[in-house]
């Protein structure tokens, strides 16, 4: 576990502060509060870019998401699916740029395991749902078990986690998802991809001038691997289902969390 315990944001060291290149965020759970993306939290995006650093989501959203967030959002770019893309808007030639983990043959073959797999669990698991915006995914399958659902038993999502790993399927869990996808890729291994191709960033060598928000265990490979991993307060919902925890944690939850955070790093 990180750093032993959650240490409070206001611990993170002014040096690193001022070191920063880059904020990414997780949505679902950070940026949003019970499922909406306030003007607080939305302010906070645009707090952080206009003080000089890149702002990037890395969300377990659907590529349909992506397309919009890299668009309308106040961000440098997006990584969507928990790493299976990302997109990022080229203002200057005025187009939408798109990199996949895996080719489109992959993506076709793999959508009909996908949705095979997605039946048979909503034939196992009572309650569970396919995400609402599953339609919008390239990738991964996503299972809700509390966005738009009553909320399953841990048992419940268990259940699920199994299915999905016995079909060779790499998973990670949400604060609303059980997310599933063939490949060995993460939100990590994406992020470096993107840093690399679009803005000329190493990121093992920089690693200590970003700073990851997140809430969830689909964000424990980037609580794993930045010095500067903070959770918003609701990261503690999930502390007995996590290997790794964040080094630092927020006072206040989800969105009101993330502004916190951003006034922080925004003041440098």
């Amino acid at each position: 576990m990180n750093g032993g315990h959650l240490q409070p944001l206001a611990a993170l060291p002014a040096a690193a502060r001022k070191g920063l290149r880059g904020v990414l965020t997780d949505i679902d759970g950070t940026l949003s509060t019970r499922g909406r993306l306030t003007a607080l939290a939305y302010a906070a995006l645009e707090r952080l870019r206009s003080s000089g650093l890149l702002v990037i989501p890395i969300t377990g959203r659907p590529a349909g998401w992506c397309d919009h967030i890299a668009r309308m959002w106040p961000v440098d770019a997006v990584v969507g699916e928990n790493g299976g893309l990302y997109m990022i808007h080229d203002d200057r030639e005025r187009r939408l740029r798109r990199r996949f983990a895996v080719d489109a043959l992959e993506r076709n073959v793999a959508r009909l395991r996908l949705a095979r797999i997605g039946e048979a669990i909503l034939r196992e698991v009572p309650g569970s749902a396919l995400a609402s915006d599953q339609g919008y995914r390239e990738s991964d399958l996503a299972i809700d078990y509390c966005e738009d659902v009553a909320p399953l038993s841990r048992e419940a999502v268990d259940r699920i986690v199994e299915i999905m790993r016995a079909e060779g399927m790499t998973v990670r869990i949400s604060s609303i998802h059980v997310n599933g996808w063939f490949g060995a890729y993460d939100k990590l291994s994406m992020t470096r991809v993107l840093l690399h191709e679009e803005f000329g960033i190493e990121l093992d060598r920089e690693r200590e001038r970003f700073a990851f928000v997140g809430d969830s265990p689909n964000d424990e490979p980037m609580f794993d691997y930045f010095p500067y991993s903070i959770g918003v307060a609701n990261v503690r919902d999930f502390a007995d289902r996590m290997r790794v925890l964040p080094r630092y944690v927020t006072a206040a939850e989800a969105g009101e969390g993330f502004a916190e955070t951003a006034a922080l790093l925004a003041s440098r």
